[in-house]
């Protein structure tokens, strides 16, 4: 007897307990065994897209099943087990907020978070690693939510190397999380041993209107922050006596986090220029055809043997959610010829001015010196997009951010 794996995937209660409602995604898996170890889970994603992938990882609650996901979908998204998205696919958003055990982990306040010190004791770097893992257990959500919540949506225009680049930052997330939980277990601590705060996932929720504005503040503002703060703390490993640890950071974690920051530099760069370059009158007519053909394409799929019972209840919330979720981008098509980001990236002629828009709008707290120039440099990150923020922000602003840093 065959299931239909990706409806069974996403009702498993280990899982994922919603359904995609979505035909392109549907896979068949020949097995009656449930899918309920990650292997499986995987086993039967294969022939899914990635958007499908994406969202397994952030309905899963336990971290180390999270991970272990993670390690099995990277592989097989680049053997091309798994696939891009269909163009005028229709793809169900994710949720609010990646699916977390807190039996596992209690989570606070950032203002009632364990004080971390400076290294100088046990105790202190016990803190210290603890935050560092989860902070890397986030980060792996942030880059599945990436793809996952933009991923689906043409007007970015975004090719195989935009998946490409965030599974492959969602990879090097997931080993940082592993390598650091082990030298949290080694010196004798472990991942739930202290409270931890959301203040990362907190500014992500602000910034899922737009891909802009994540790639603005968490992929370069948050990840420049982290390599800002990264040397210091290696030196308080090291003071700390854990060569280990600050061995970890600063010869794999900090050369991958430059990278990470790059990835967010080239994609504001490339939506910038989809901005400026698409003619968004031709770019709206050939929208409304594929999202004819997609119809088309639905209706047929309806009319299968034995599924079309089963696959009219998916579609139907599905094109549903898409005349729901799509109608404001097609009434813009219709008036103003190009979605919001678009128009409001075309108001700034350079790209830097359109990043300092976006911060002001979506950052809340000062950019603090001293900034690590080299390594921001290297992501491509040079003084133009940070130096003017930090000098207005010094100039009268007050507060305070949470970041993707390792202070």
């Amino acid at each position: 007897m065959a299931l239909d794996s990706c409806a069974l995937i996403f009702s498993l209660p280990r899982v994922i307990r919603h359904s995609f409602g979505l035909a392109e995604s549907v896979h068949t898996c020949s097995s009656m065994a449930v899918p309920d170890s990650p292997e499986a889970v995987v086993a039967c994603l294969e022939g899914c897209d990635i958007l499908a992938a994406a969202l397994a990882v952030l309905r899963e609650p336990d971290p180390h099943r999270k991970a272990a996901l993670t390690e099995l979908i990277v592989p097989a998204w680049r053997a091309g087990r798994i696939r891009m998205p269909s163009p005028g696919t229709s793809q169900e958003q994710p949720p609010d907020r990646p699916a977390r055990d807190e039996t596992k982990v209690r989570l606070v306040p950032a203002k009632d978070a364990p004080k971390r010190g400076k290294g100088g004791s046990l105790a202190s770097r016990q803190a210290m690693l603890h935050s560092l893992v989860h902070i890397e257990n986030c980060a792996v959500d942030l880059a599945w939510d990436a793809i996952a919540r933009f991923g689906g949506d043409a007007s970015y225009r975004l090719p195989r190397d935009f998946f490409d680049d965030f599974v492959t930052v969602a990879a090097d997330e997931c080993r940082h999380f592993l390598a650091l939980e082990q030298r949290l277990e080694a010196i004798g601590s472990h991942y739930g041993a202290l409270a931890a705060h959301d203040g990362l996932w907190e500014s992500a929720a602000a910034t899922a209107g737009s891909l802009g504005a994540r790639l603005a503040v968490e992929h370069c503002t948050h990840e420049a922050r982290g390599l800002d703060v990264l040397p210091q703390t290696v030196a308080r490993f090291r003071a700390g006596g854990d060569a280990d640890t600050a061995e970890l950071l600063q010869d794999v974690i900090y050369v991958e986090e430059i990278s990470h920051c790059a990835a967010g530099v080239r994609w504001l760069k490339h939506l910038h220029q989809v901005a400026h370059d698409t003619d968004w009158g031709q770019a709206a007519a050939q929208a409304g055809e594929l999202q004819a053909g997609g119809a088309a394409s639905a209706a047929q799929q309806q009319q299968q043997p034995e599924q079309g019972q089963q696959q009219e209840a998916q579609q139907h919330p599905a094109q549903q959610g898409q005349a729901a979720g799509s109608g404001d981008a097609d009434q813009q098509a219709g008036c103003e010829s190009m979605p919001a980001w678009a128009a409001e990236a075309r108001r700034h002629a350079r790209v830097e001015e359109w990043f300092h828009a976006l911060v002001r709008a979506h950052f809340f707290g000062p950019l603090k010196p001293p900034f690590n120039e080299e390594a921001r440099a290297q992501a491509g990150f040079g003084p133009e997009w940070y130096l003017p923020l930090a000098a207005a922000r010094d100039a009268g602003d007050a507060g305070g951010g949470t970041g993707k840093d390792h202070d």
